[in-house]
């Protein structure tokens, strides 16, 4: 079983999407059509084929993913894990092994190769309400946004235990520090396009630096409250030895009723 992921295609139609994912998640391409024993399902040949990888991608209706898996998975911890992403690229879902599998960090991975919303459903996550937007000087080091964090929890008398996950922009996807505070505490991080940024320019004090510098009106409250889309700013943009963070809360009405 390698690592490297399975990269299903269950139409022609989603090439494109295959050819990027492979570009920046590597794997290997599936394409059912081809293989050779022309008289399987497409479902078969992906039961034959569900062993080699540890991790899957499946470009698709869920409800097909779901049929493909019907008598696949055995055990939560050596099943591989399986990421739906629908064939318009808007969200990539973690359907088995969100934890033990990897899925979860898997559909971060497919979301921000391609522009994706990730989905996950694990009661882990789910209970957890907060966004962070993090904005940064280049080569900032973890430290010093790791405390730029604890200091705009501390305005709310928020706990960092209580954050789902990171948002940032594109410039940022592959910032040491950041990705190494990510990894600390254990948190996805959500690479939102300048473009979507720029559309929804939701910023309390514009920053002439960001303007000057990113090209952007401010970085940390528009992507946390694009990856955020219910939530609620409870802290705006607060910075610090050149780390700027903003808090979103979810703000869900059904837990009103």
């Amino acid at each position: 079983m390698t690592a490297d992921p399975g990269i299903w295609l269950v139409r022609r139609e989603s090439e494109a999407l295959a050819h990027l994912l492979q570009a920046r998640l590597g794997g290997t391409v599936h394409r059912p059509w081809l293989e050779r024993d022309a008289g399987a399902s497409q479902k078969e040949r992906f039961a034959a084929k569900w062993g080699e990888h540890a991790r899957w991608i499946v470009i698709g209706a869920t409800g097909i993913a779901v049929r493909f898996l019907a008598g696949l998975p055995a055990d939560k911890h050596t099943d591989p894990a399986l990421v739906v992403l629908d064939e318009a690229g808007r969200h990539a879902v973690a359907l088995l092994g969100g934890h033990e599998g990897g899925a979860n960090a898997l559909a971060y991975a497919v979301a921000n190769a391609v522009g994706a919303s990730p989905v996950v459903t694990t009661a882990t996550e789910a209970l957890k309400p907060l966004t962070l937007g993090i904005g940064c000087r280049r080569d900032v080091p973890v430290q010093r946004i790791e405390a730029a964090v604890l200091h705009a929890l501390a305005q709310a008398d928020l706990q960092i235990d209580a954050v789902r996950e990171v948002a940032t922009v594109d410039i940022k996807a592959n910032e040491p520090g950041l990705l190494a505070f990510c990894t600390r505490h254990e948190l996805p991080l959500r690479v939102l396009a300048h473009a979507t940024l720029a559309a929804r320019p939701w910023v309390g004090r514009p920053s002439d630096w960001v303007r000057q510098n990113v090209g952007l009106d401010g970085v940390c409250e528009p992507a946390a409250l694009v990856a955020s889309p219910r939530g609620k700013l409870v802290v705006p943009k607060t910075s610090l030895d050149g780390v700027a963070v903003a808090v979103v809360m979810d703000h869900n009405d059904w837990m009103e009723v």
